[in-house]
């Protein structure tokens, strides 16, 4: 009887120290994640994957072959730790490209960090400038990693949209018809504010800053002392003309900003998962805090193929032969056959004027996924699932890319990304079109 008496007090006891919550309370209402269930529903259902933003065409020739000699040739250093801070010659050329861009010297050593994608980079930047109670400003849509990581590094996320102007002449919307209330955005600066986060081009509009909404950012940020975090992983994906503008270059601007940028999206190699930040080293030496004490280092030899990728446009700058003149181009032209597609079935597409990806209308199918009232799943996210199990067609839900407030603004949205081989988007198309007959034959 004394045995088992003990035992059940030492079971009692353990259950009473383990009824301690094991989660950390900054993780609180941030576990979910709309990539993880839609990847899963698109690889159980889809047909035609246009969903997640990766190519399904191979990244260039010159790249995978700078790949392949960095693998298998004589320098076995290529396969130890480098600098922890970015392969010596990755960051001299990023920062001699920078220079070119911004207009301005650079130092390899102190203005450039590279990091794995540009997740991590956006994780040091939170991690590094934002601190408990500060607010951070973010422009709806927006990437959804950056609520999540304000959060977990202890800020208070504050929304401000860009809301949708439709064209009066019955042409299709444009990524530019989405734009900042300049009252507004102002309204969100405070004391508490210590950063805002630009996404120029942005996931998923499309959307390119004009200079005039870049400098309206700018002069508040100076007024109220506020740091830039400028995600450009889309930077050389600019269509019709259009120009990225950086809103480093304008004045006093540089001394406040942290560039994103990544090689997946620049190269069409999202798997190497190898991106930079460019900025001041005020801001710099406290990312390479958070780096050093997080991953530490990122692969020697796909640090070395972005290298001499970077060395080959560095000389090709602005020649017809480079690839940041080539890829734009061909995601155009692309761009324009998913735009027909949709346009043609009734899905009003929002021409972007950049990125990977567009955004498109689905009213006119309510009658095919009909809304359920009181629902606490928001339409868009219902109409994807029906549409990736009944037409084995994958995309988002642009409400994923909005604050909880906000989601239930923008749920007559989905968004597909048309960086894909041309076979994929005729594939999409053939599905759009038979859905377009069953329909107007039922």
């Amino acid at each position: 009887l004394t045995d088992m008496s003990k035992s059940f007090k030492l079971s009692f006891s353990l259950q009473a120290k383990m009824s301690r919550p094991v989660q950390a309370r900054r993780l609180e209402g941030i576990d979910k994640n709309i990539w993880v269930e839609f990847v899963k529903l698109a690889a159980t259902y889809s047909k035609v994957n246009l969903g997640q933003g990766f190519p399904d065409f191979p990244a260039p020739d010159f790249l995978t072959e700078a790949f392949t000699r960095a693998l298998g040739g004589g320098n076995h250093m290529l396969h130890q730790y480098t600098r922890a801070f970015g392969h010596p010659p990755l960051v001299k050329v990023l920062a001699q490209f920078f220079e070119k861009l911004l207009g301005r010297d650079l130092d390899p050593m102190t203005n450039v960090m590279v990091t794995v994608g540009a997740y991590q980079a956006l994780f040091c930047c939170f991690q590094a400038l934002v601190d408990e109670g500060d607010e951070v400003i973010i422009i709806e849509p927006f990437f959804d990693c950056y609520e999540p990581m304000v959060k977990m590094a202890g800020g208070t996320p504050v929304f401000v949209p860009l809301r949708p102007n439709p064209p009066k002449d019955g042409k299709l919307m444009s990524s530019a018809d989405w734009q900042l209330d300049p009252a507004e955005l102002a309204s969100k600066f405070s004391e508490r504010t210590k950063a805002i986060v630009l996404n120029s081009p942005n996931n998923p509009l499309g959307k390119v800053f004009s200079r005039g909404e870049l400098g309206l950012i700018a002069e508040l940020c100076v007024k109220h002392d506020v740091l830039c975090i400028s995600d450009e992983v889309y930077e050389w994906l600019v269509y019709d003309g259009k120009q990225h503008i950086r809103i480093a270059s304008l004045q006093g601007m540089w001394d406040r900003t942290v560039i994103v940028g990544s090689a997946g999206k620049t190269f069409s190699a999202t798997g190497w998962k190898v991106g930079w930040v460019v900025g001041p080293n005020r801001l710099l030496q406290h990312l390479r805090t958070v780096h050093q004490n997080s991953v530490y280092h990122c692969a020697t030899i796909a640090q070395e193929a972005v290298a001499q990728g970077f060395q080959r446009e560095l000389m090709l700058y602005g020649k017809p032969e480079s690839y940041f003149v080539q890829l734009p181009r061909e995601l155009q032209q692309k761009r324009d056959w998913l735009v027909q597609s949709l346009d043609g079935v009734g899905m009003k597409p929002i021409v972007p004027e950049g990125t990977y990806f567009l955004v498109a209308d689905i009213s006119q199918f309510k009658s095919d996924v009909p809304d359920v009232p009181n629902s606490d799943e928001p339409y868009d996210y219902r109409f994807a699932k029906w549409m990736v199990k009944n037409k084995g067609l994958a995309a988002i839900p642009l409400s994923a890319f909005y604050s909880e407030a906000h989601k239930n603004n923008y749920t007559n949205f989905i968004r597909f990304c048309f960086a894909k081989e041309e076979a994929t988007l005729k594939a999409a198309n053939d599905i759009l079109q038979k859905w377009k007959q069953e329909k107007t034959s039922s």
